[in-house]
């Protein structure tokens, strides 16, 4: 998987593709072609398709009092992520004016690099050449989000992390690039105590995701992507937003530097 702290802040397109994905979306990201400028106009639409479908849930967000921004990543080859597009997603991450106050709270050394998404818990969207996602990613170098669950669950106890987990029946809760994972909707006091044991915020990331695998025959794939693919997406990346309210720091979620 790319590693996102070793990618620059791209612009984003002009334009977005609000529809259905399409075979070529992920064909683009198979083997020789995820590293071939040749099929960079391909993945720069599927690249709008996803940013547009980030723009919609932005906007659905903001309608229950979270304001997030949507950007999306590069669609072409670059040294950053090594020459080879095998991934797209769109990040959900925290809007200016959060950013603005985490820094008075972090001052400005702590808080450098701070624009950078992988910098702040984020929902995700993304295509492989053979899978979906939607996910709630706090990045390794993300430590302010992950102290700040810490310090939460410590300060209140575990019921109200595996409360809003166990909402998520279908996605999983996983470590870094772990083999292990804990399943949402079946997770109990004691496997999320197992969890805590080994997540440390600064060294590893925490995940919770949904993960569609996508038929690689393209006739397969084109029956399944004729479906109400995006509206799916949209649906789940939305039942994150109670999870990432929890997690994230905020106003209501104020747990930074407290013992």
């Amino acid at each position: 998987m790319t590693n996102p702290s070793k990618e620059p802040t791209p612009s984003e397109p002009k334009g977005t593709l609000r529809g259905p994905f399409e075979p070529w979306d992920f064909e683009a990201l198979s083997g020789s072609r995820s590293r071939s400028p040749e099929y960079n106009e391909k993945r720069l639409e599927a690249r709008r398709r996803l940013l547009a479908l980030g723009k919609d849930a932005a906007k659905k967000v903001k309608s229950i009092g979270v304001s997030l921004e949507a950007r999306s990543s590069l669609h072409n080859p670059h040294a950053f992520n090594g020459n080879r597009v095998s991934r797209l997603w769109t990040y959900l991450v925290r809007a200016k004016a959060e950013k603005a106050r985490l820094r008075k709270v972090l001052g400005s050394d702590l808080a450098k690099d701070l624009d950078r998404a992988y910098k702040n818990i984020y929902l995700c969207l993304a295509i492989e050449h053979d899978a979906l996602e939607v996910s709630l990613r706090i990045h390794a170098d993300a430590w302010y989000d992950g102290q700040n669950l810490l310090r939460r669950v410590k300060a209140e106890g575990l019921d109200g992390w595996l409360s809003v987990l166990n909402t998520l029946e279908g996605f999983r809760l996983g470590l870094d690039d772990w083999k292990g994972e804990w399943r949402c909707g079946k997770l109990t006091r004691e496997s999320l105590e197992e969890y805590l044991r080994h997540y440390t915020p600064g060294e590893h990331q925490l995940l919770v995701e949904r993960r569609w695998p996508v038929p690689t025959d393209p006739e397969q794939r084109k029956a399944i992507l004729a479906g109400e693919v995006s509206e799916t997406m949209l649906a789940e990346v939305l039942r994150l937003v109670p999870l990432y309210e929890y997690c994230a720091w905020s106003r209501t979620s104020d747990f930074l530097f407290e013992s």
